[in-house]
């Protein structure tokens, strides 16, 4: 669909609002009393989300453009069909859902919400690299919190395993005066050598940083991310995740669209179905769903509840 056609059938004047983006694919902003978010049709990645009177809560890189099949390092990549590259060997790095175009499905919104629908479904394209059928669906909305859910269906004969997951970038105002809340007690790999480690307290994020937790058993996992310079609290709560992944690169391991001091603003916080294997094999007609809510507090409160 044009521009001018998605804002005739999907868009709200000052609520939802289409117009062009990376690599000529649109992009929609979502807009209300709470706040504004961005978000990309390629990949359908959340650009961008700054609640009413607060700062910005997710970091993008200088680099503002990228084509198709280009991963983007910032605001919140989709991670499907896997995350990392250990649960399906020869797939991409976090898979292949961040750098294809979803479609539009379906817009709302309300005196408390505005919300974007996307999809993606199983093509001859995907096949050659995930020789499945599938249904995968991305829910943006903006009320008080900025909600994302990503649903996955089995729509084929066949069952398959997948692992899937939100790499949020949060913005702040300097890294090693992060802290991370709400992994005491849980025992975490350090992907760059494989170790195991049990984290006691909370995480001060003053080095570089690539730990995959295991979760306590929860029906909702919570989180805050505690920015002494910015004094901000970004609360975060998750569902259908069993590993949360806190990544920061350090000065050595700048990526090509960063800057020399792009991995100071920035810390992931990443809610994760399993890793690096899947929870368990979907069947033909089953689905699951990966939910995760995130509210910015000027005030130091910690729930996203």
């Amino acid at each position: 669909m044009t521009i001018d056609e998605l804002n005739r059938r999907y868009g709200a004047p000052g609520r939802i609002v289409f117009h062009p983006g990376h690599g000529g694919y649109p992009e929609v902003v979502l807009t209300n009393k709470y706040g504004t978010a961005e978000v990309a049709l390629l990949g359908a990645n959340t650009l961008s989300y700054r609640p009413t009177g607060h700062a910005p809560v997710l970091f993008r890189p200088a680099k503002r453009d990228y084509n198709r099949g280009e991963s983007f390092h910032g605001g919140i990549p989709v991670c499907w069909p896997q995350f990392g590259k250990l649960a399906i060997p020869g797939l991409a790095q976090h898979g292949f859902a961040r750098v294809m175009p979803f479609a539009v499905r379906a817009s709302e919104y309300s005196d408390e919400m505005t919300e974007i629908t996307l999809g993606l479904t199983s093509s001859a394209e995907t096949r050659e690299l995930f020789p499945y059928d599938f249904d995968v669906e991305v829910k943006v909305s903006v009320s008080m919190k900025l909600n994302l859910t990503l649903t996955t269906v089995n729509t084929g004969t066949q069952a398959f395993e997948f692992t899937a997951g939100f790499h949020p970038y949060f913005a702040c105002r300097e890294r090693d005066g992060v802290t991370v809340k709400g992994l005491d007690g849980c025992s975490y790999i350090f992907a760059e050598d494989m170790s195991e480690h049990t984290l006691a307290g909370d995480l001060a994020m003053t080095t570089a940083t690539d730990h995959v937790f295991t979760l306590k058993p929860a029906a909702k996992h919570e989180y805050a991310i505690l920015d002494a310079g910015l004094k901000r609290a970004i609360a975060m709560a998750s569902t259908g995740n069993a590993s949360a992944i806190v990544w920061n690169p350090g000065p050595a391991n700048v990526l090509s669209d960063f800057t020399a001091d792009d991995w100071r603003k920035f810390v992931c916080v990443e809610p994760v179905t399993s890793w690096p294997k899947a929870l368990k094999a979907l069947e033909p007609g089953e689905k699951h769903i990966l939910a995760v809510a995130i509210q910015s507090n000027l005030d130091g409160a910690e729930t996203a509840s």
